[in-house]
């Protein structure tokens, strides 16, 4: 993992007693939302990929807390915490990736494709970049409009080698969109490390060809995480000036909860996981500061336990999608010729023998 710099400002002037409190508790509840989740993969109760961002939660709360109600986020399939961090519960969450009726998205889009028009959030993207064009698309409508706010094009580290990451640099930069590039640089695009797949490895220089301004920051650390993002948000809506943050944390385990993690030596991970853990790090921050003590984050991990089973509990009771809505969110507007309800119950009789 690579070495960045430590803020030097006291913990305190960075931040309030309560934000730093909050900034804990929504950190512990995506490890436990994600690692409960990987439970309930094994017991089959959530089918196809599962991507968890065990070791990105710094990373993740940091970038929300910097972000106003007018800001949009477009993500990539590993996309459980942010969700979450922006306000959305988890049940909804836990919902869509048990497939049920209650999820955020019907029960349609499972773990790769979570949604929230409310928020903002819109959407995480199963194809390797796919989210980037249509981030700065986004960011292009807003300064069009003349809107207020920016938009966060989240990506991993991989994404930074395909030709609609530069492509999407450049127009950003011409049409000065207000949009981030906040790559989550793990140290790996699936089982590659970024130095054997990268001739850049220092990612946030990626832009310079395009003279969009990059930075590196500690993933790890919560507050470093929002104090940048809050600086260049500022930066992108009043100028229109789009920037790459290189945001550098430790992956916990592989890449999807199936993959094993042969590529990476066992005791290089069982050390990353002590000495970049985003939580274990930020709770000995605040009990040498003296703004917890034990007992609270005992309460908090009580309360944690409490919300995440709930959601667990949540998803088994919901329902199912319907079978009659089978296509009922094909298309975005009516279209001729659309299969209707009867057709898709009869598609399903002919799929049980039934005809």
């Amino acid at each position: 993992m690579a070495e960045v710099a430590e803020a030097a400002q006291p913990l305190l002037e960075r931040a309030t007693a309560d934000e730093l409190k909050h900034y804990y508790y929504q950190m512990l509840l995506l490890r436990r939302f994600e690692e409960r989740a990987g439970e309930m993969y094994v017991k089959a109760k959530i089918g196809g990929y599962c991507h968890l961002n065990l070791g990105e939660e710094a990373t993740i709360v940091g970038l929300m807390a910097a972000l106003t109600p007018d800001d949009y986020i477009f993500t990539n399939y590993r996309e459980h915490g942010y969700i979450i961090a922006r306000g959305v519960p988890p049940g909804p969450v836990m919902a869509e990736l048990f497939g049920k009726e209650t999820g955020v998205s019907g029960g349609r889009g499972g773990s790769m494709h979570l949604f929230d028009r409310k928020t903002n959030f819109m959407g995480g993207y199963a194809i390797v970049g796919g989210q980037v064009p249509l981030a700065v698309g986004a960011a292009y409508a807003l300064r069009y409009q003349g809107k207020p706010g920016v938009v966060i094009a989240q990506m991993g580290d991989g994404t930074t080698n395909i030709g609609a990451f530069y492509e999407s640099l450049n127009l950003a930069k011409i049409w000065k969109c207000p949009v981030l590039f906040f790559i989550v640089n793990n140290g790996y695009g699936m089982g590659t490390s970024v130095e054997a797949g990268s001739s850049e490895p220092d990612l946030w220089k990626k832009g310079a060809s395009f003279r969009v301004y990059g930075e590196r920051v500690d993933g790890t650390d919560v507050l470093a995480v929002r104090d940048v993002v809050r600086r260049l948000r500022v930066r992108a809506e009043a100028e229109g000036e789009p920037a790459i943050i290189d945001a550098v944390s430790f992956r916990f385990r592989g890449h999807s909860v199936i993959d094993s993690d042969r590529y990476r030596d066992p005791e290089a991970v069982r050390r990353g996981r002590e000495l970049y853990d985003p939580i274990r790090k930020f709770a000995a921050l605040l009990l040498d500061h003296g703004v917890v003590d034990d007992a609270w984050l005992k309460s908090v991990a009580d309360r944690v336990e409490r919300e995440v089973q709930e959601a667990i509990d949540f998803a088994n009771n919901s329902p199912d999608p319907k079978f009659e809505d089978l296509y009922k969110y094909m298309y975005a507007t009516p279209v001729p010729n659309t299969p209707t309800a009867e057709d898709a119950i009869r598609a399903v009789k002919i799929n049980h023998g039934e005809f």
